[in-house]
């Protein structure tokens, strides 16, 4: 009977599950952000790599 007391008491698995949904809602917020940023980043980046590649030519 005290064993069944003691697996009713246990938490620990709880707790895992908890964390696994918290580190799973995180990397949705972030996929979500990121994914809301993407145009404006890949228009960053492309402006920077053209300026580059003028002052690598001579041209900027």
């Amino acid at each position: 009977m005290s064993m069944i007391t003691k697996i009713l008491r246990d938490e620990s698995g709880a707790t895992a599950i908890e964390y696994g949904l918290i580190a799973a809602l995180v990397s949705v917020a972030a996929i979500a952000a990121l994914t809301a940023m993407g145009t404006s980043l890949e228009t960053m980046f492309t402006r920077v790599s053209n300026e580059l590649e003028g002052a690598v030519n001579g041209s900027g």
